[in-house]
């Protein structure tokens, strides 16, 4: 079970305190000190069990963090680029966007990120995209929007329920739709044979389409051939590791670990992986021997070379609900003073109240726990 869930029980959130405290005593992580615990000794640091009086959660705002009323799942754009290219292309201003995608060259991380931004627009009004491939026919870039808008569109249609909430006619159109995504995206990649782009956009369509595992090898193959640290591509393919797709606990779990050596944005891998385990009734999943040391290799890169990188602040989303879990309080307000009023990460739409109430619960357990760290020192 996760720290979340042991605070927001009064028992257990005593019992998680006080192994916070005595793993703090002896230099080790919570999870560290519980690991090296005997049943017998784990069992003497378990709270009685009787009604506990409820306890009263901080001001939010006495850590430097925006007022609840505040929170917003509306989607935010950091890079004033992108999001400038992207409303340009919603009234049918197309040049932005080539202009931006040219400038890009190689970041491949925010070339990816920026072309889904696009596709998004034109999935709801390809006005824009019409007016880009009649001016300039063959383009490379709007081939890889368009490839990328049908499968926004595809699942659109699907929606984001679980399959059991479609219907049979939205399964129907969300295959169609996917159907002519496969020759846009290998159009795309023959009209820029080096962008890896087009093949983040079919591992979308792969997950969708149901490939078996061989069969998204071949695709995740051609992907790492040219970027191999790509982060959004890599975010992608673990969905498609997941039990709740097309793998398993032990592959999505193998797929972090590998993920997360190759670069120290990929560390988020790990992360994700436990936020999904835990989704999927796993108990301990924050638990899990990856998830320290890969909050410990994520943090330095966010302040430091991916501070402004696309994707940092889901990155930050992860690492703020993994600080909390690992009764690091103070490093999780700080993620939160980042993240601001954003609740836009998808991560935070798992829980059964939706994302503004799930992002303010794990906001309130981190300065919950700055303050008792802060308590036991003074």
């Amino acid at each position: 079970m996760g720290l979340v869930s042991l605070l927001f029980n009064p028992r257990r959130r005593k019992t998680a305190l006080a192994l916070a405290k005595a793993a703090r005593e002896r230099g080790m992580s919570v999870a560290e000190f519980t690991a090296s615990l005997s049943r017998e000794d784990l069992a003497r640091y378990v709270a009685p069990d009787k009604k506990a009086p409820k306890v009263e959660m901080p001001d939010v705002t006495l850590f430097g963090l925006p007022p609840d009323a505040d929170v917003t799942r509306a989607d935010f754009i950091p890079d004033r680029e992108i999001d400038e290219a992207r409303q340009a292309l919603v009234t049918g201003g197309w040049q932005p966007a080539a202009q931006l995608l040219s400038e890009i060259g190689t970041d491949w991380d925010r070339r990816v990120t920026l072309v889904r931004h696009l596709g998004e627009v034109v999935a709801n009004d390809e006005i824009g995209l019409d007016h880009w491939q009649s001016e300039r026919p063959g383009d490379a870039d709007a081939a890889a929007v368009n490839a990328e808008s049908l499968v926004q569109l595809a699942w659109q249609v699907r929606s984001g329920l679980g399959a059991e909430h479609v219907s049979r006619e939205q399964f129907q159109k969300f295959f169609a739709i996917l159907e002519s995504a496969v020759p846009a995206a290998s159009e795309a990649a023959v009209l820029a044979p080096e962008d890896p782009t087009p093949w983040v956009t079919m591992l979308a369509v792969a997950r969708g389409r149901q490939y078996d595992n061989d069969a998204f090898r071949e695709v995740w193959e051609q992907l790492v051939a040219r970027d191999p640290v790509n982060l959004p591509a890599h975010s992608s393919a673990l969905q498609y590791w997941c039990e709740k797709w097309f793998g398993s606990h032990e592959l999505m779990w193998a797929f972090a670990e590998e993920g997360a050596a190759k670069h120290p944005k990929l560390a988020v891998l790990p992360l994700a992986a436990a936020h999904e385990a835990e989704y999927r009734g796993v108990e301990d999943a924050w638990r899990h021997p990856l998830v320290a040391p890969a909050v410990d290799r994520l943090l330095p890169w966010l302040e430091g070379e991916g501070r402004d990188a696309p994707g940092t602040a889901t990155s930050r989303a992860y690492a703020a609900r993994a600080l909390v879990e690992l009764g690091r309080g103070e490093e999780a307000v700080e993620q939160f003073r980042h993240l601001g009023v954003h609740a836009d990460a998808n991560m935070w739409a798992y829980g059964k109240k939706g994302p503004i109430v799930e992002f303010r619960k794990i906001r309130y357990l981190a300065c919950h726990l700055a303050e008792k760290a802060k308590s036991t020192v003074d």
